[in-house]
């Protein structure tokens, strides 16, 4: 347990404050608006952590009119006392020093998702103004700023405008509250998008049960209060609505081993993929890593051991695999643990190797004393009849399986007449233009450069995976066609190494049907190649609505918004078309406006919240109608600014 008193002497000082912003991106990935968010989650995080072990039980995020944002928690207050290293403060530490901070001492945080210790001073660093007060019987307070030195021409980032100033006002709160000014010289955006944001404080309070999240807009006069006293239970339950459950409650269990705290919720729901989430100190492991593997292990050992003890594998029977356990599992998995070791700099997988046996063995024994109660048995069986079916499914799909990754035969059977291939050798200089209809296929065929541009036609609709199983997937010609051009397989088998093409394009027309295509191809990517959405290949094509042409000059709208400048650039006598799909342009208009990487719009997808994109396509794209209903009204805006005008050039 972490020790009560938090002093300065406590924060220890790796080395100073470099030019973070003239390599922002080293330290908050990009500029753009995702670097934007995590200039905030630095912050949030830092409270988080006062939650996390046990110091504090409330916080609060505010967006302001003028554009700064702030956060507030009830914890123990950054150390107001004098550091006898650095000889000011330990708010001027924490704020001024990179790689300074609490957190490197098991002492002051047993778990810390903020390990480096470097949020609050890129924080300062990359904002025009920063303000910080602490609450500890008076309130001290002390800010920052950035301004342009006139002498160097340089900005100069995070400097104290003052000492830290004890005010003498006595005060009953506890805690800190910064806010800041998000520096318009160094992000593309300065504006928050409140979605985004209550995002990620909805799963912190999923995953810190009874915390209080409060969030407030004061450009809407929006707020909301997130608080589960369920926890990940309540997350589980957040995560299957919309899916039919096989059992009513989540399995839950929460126990240490090695000074690893585990804790995990799972049901299973009658779909056929699995949604399993984790997460260590908070943060989100996209990529898994050591935790998930012993976990998994765990789960299939337990299962195995449980079904063999109620006689449901016979001696002769083979055990279990962990693909038949796994089929409709929605489960996450939350572990705290003290020097973390993420690979790479995106903390998005576990590499610490003791994780594992510790996850494991938690896992195991407490699976075990579930099982024990009588009042679960049914529970337990149901789990073990739905892994009964997997595997009669698996064995099923086994021949279906070889097929697709025997690529010369399904290029014999399904390729030819469909495929146009690139002759270019480099998977990484490579794209795929997956594109809709005949029509646009043979337009983009004639239109595209041979040597690193590849064209897959689409003939019909592809399947929505979303509620087939895996033998009904592989029987469809469209998918399959589609694996085998890729090259990686599917599912557990799936080998990003083995891609042909480092740009797989969807190019659909900008319509319902379109759209539609769109969001079925994308369902198939994130459930059964998730690892080609996680490595940024999958792009979406975005084709102009308008064609505005006088005499010889042309020129490409996408959007209304865009269409009106374009308008006003041709001036008067202008001639207008509307194109109402791909297959209305020639080879020569499709290279100007969707293939040319010149002047193409691509826009990359990417997973922010995989559990959140796991919900969403659920309820998209499943079974339950009343779900995607309540959905689209509470969400769609048919009035909103299209996006198509904010795609990045590719």
């Amino acid at each position: 347990m972490a020790k009560t008193s938090y002093k300065a002497e406590d924060i220890k000082i790796l080395e100073g404050l470099d030019a973070v912003r003239m390599r922002p991106g080293m330290y908050i990935g990009t500029t753009g608006v995702k670097g934007l968010h995590h200039i905030l989650w630095e912050i949030v995080d830092n409270a988080v952590d006062e939650a996390a072990n046990g110091f504090a039980n409330k916080i609060e995020i505010k967006l302001y009119k003028d554009g700064s944002a702030s956060v507030e928690d009830n914890g123990r207050g950054i150390p107001t006392d004098i550091h006898s290293k650095a000889g000011v403060s330990g708010v001027e530490v924490v704020f001024t020093q990179l790689h300074a901070g609490g957190k490197f001492s098991a002492d002051n945080y047993s778990y810390s998702g903020g390990l480096h210790g470097v949020g609050a001073s890129v924080t300062n660093a990359l904002s025009e103004w920063l303000k910080v007060e602490v609450y500890k019987d008076t309130v001290y307070e002390m800010e920052f700023s950035s301004y342009l030195d006139k002498t160097t021409g340089k900005i100069k980032s995070g400097v104290p405008k003052a000492p830290l100033k004890n005010t003498k006002v006595k005060t009953k709160k506890k805690g800190t509250f910064v806010r800041f000014m998000p520096d318009a010289r160094v992000f593309e955006t300065i504006v928050f998008s409140p979605e985004t944001i209550l995002k990620r404080l909805r799963e912190l309070a999923f995953l810190n049960k009874g915390l209080e999240i409060k969030f407030y807009d004061e450009n809407t006069d929006y707020s909301r209060t997130y608080k589960f006293d369920g926890g990940l239970t309540d997350f589980v339950k957040y995560l299957n609505e919309g899916k039919s459950s096989l059992y009513q409650e989540p399995l839950y269990a929460c126990a240490s081993k090695d000074n690893v705290l585990v804790e995990f919720a799972i049901q299973h729901t009658d779909a056929y993929v699995d949604s399993v989430y984790s997460y260590v100190n908070n943060i989100p492991t996209g990529e898994g890593g050591t935790h998930e593997t012993g976990f998994r292990s765990g789960l299939t050992r337990s299962l195995n051991d449980y079904a063999r003890e109620r006689n449901i594998l016979k001696e002769k029977d083979d055990n279990l695999l962990g693909d038949d356990f796994k089929e409709g599992l929605t489960a996450i998995i939350s572990i705290k643990m003290q020097n973390v070791q993420f690979e790479g700099q995106t903390k998005t997988k576990l590499g610490n190797p003791e994780a594992r046996p510790a996850v494991e063995g938690v896992t195991v024994n407490e699976l075990d004393l579930l099982m024990k109660n009588k009042k679960l048995q049914k529970v337990f069986d149901t789990i073990i009849n739905k892994a009964l079916g997997a595997a009669k499914v698996r064995l099923a799909a086994k021949k279906a399986k070889e097929i697709a990754r025997a690529s010369k035969s399904i290029e014999a059977q399904n390729l030819v007449g469909k495929l146009a291939s690139c002759s270019g050798r480099k998977p990484e200089l490579n794209e795929l233009f997956i594109v809709e209809g005949d029509s646009a296929g043979g337009s983009a065929k004639q239109a595209r450069v041979r040597q690193y541009q590849a064209i897959l036609p689409l003939r019909g609709k592809p399947l929505n995976v979303e509620k087939k199983k895996l033998d009904q997937i592989l029987q469809n010609e469209e998918i399959r066609t589609i694996i085998s051009a890729l090259g990686t397989g599917i599912g557990s088998e799936f080998d990003l190494e083995s891609l042909k093409f480092h740009k797989v394009i969807i190019l659909s027309d900008a319509d319902q049907d379109g759209a539609h295509i769109r969001a079925i191809l994308l369902t198939f990517f994130f459930r059964y190649m998730r690892e080609l959405v996680n490595a940024g290949h999958v792009y979406i094509g975005m084709p102009p609505l308008y064609k505005v042409y006088k005499g010889n000059q042309v020129e490409y709208a996408y959007d209304d918004k865009e269409l009106a400048q374009k308008i006003a650039k041709v001036g008067r006598g202008y001639s207008l078309q509307r194109y109402k799909g791909l297959g209305e342009m020639n080879p020569s208009q499709l290279w100007d406006t969707t293939l040319n990487p010149e002047t193409r719009s691509l826009m990359q997808v990417t997973i922010e919240d995989a559990a959140e994109a796991d919900r969403l396509i659920t309820v998209l794209m499943g079974d339950e109608v009343g779900e995607r209903k309540k959905y689209i009204f509470e969400h769609a805006d048919f009035n909103k600014e299209d996006k198509f005008a904010k795609m990045k050039r590719s």
